[in-house]
């Protein structure tokens, strides 16, 4: 890393110049459990338009957290997450659990619920990676 250009940035902020745009945590998300093309993406996103995806998609591929894969004819085409982006999934396992056991989901799920997506997050991102 040149000291220069990275010179009094916290290590923190350059990991959230990754992950905080709009729409990353839900994609990488969505990779991880098992989700791998556009429309894929688009699934229970209402507000999430073809424009800002197809963007957020990019960007994602130029930090190095996916890969952008497609078939001879372009026809079909997919995407992966790279060793780089496979790394994320603690963070992502960690978010799910903060919200999971802290007051902030207690609006949202109950005891049940919340043992059940802790363990789905937990075999998903934790014992997969």
């Amino acid at each position: 890393m040149n000291n220069d250009k990275k010179a009094g940035k916290c290590p923190m902020e350059l990991a959230m110049e990754l992950i905080s745009r709009k729409w990353v945590i839900q994609i990488l998300r969505d990779m991880f459990f098992r989700k791998k093309r556009f429309n894929e993406f688009k699934d229970g996103k209402s507000n999430l338009s073809n424009k800002v995806l197809s963007n957020c998609l990019k960007e994602m591929e130029e930090n190095g957290l996916i890969s952008r894969n497609s078939d001879e004819n372009n026809q079909s085409i997919d995407y992966t997450l790279t060793d780089k982006g496979k790394k994320l999934n603690k963070v992502i396992y960690e978010l799910a659990m903060f919200t999971l056991t802290t007051d902030l989901g207690n609006d949202f799920y109950d005891d049940e619920t919340k043992i059940e997506l802790e363990n789905i997050f937990k075999n998903t991102l934790i014992n997969n990676y």
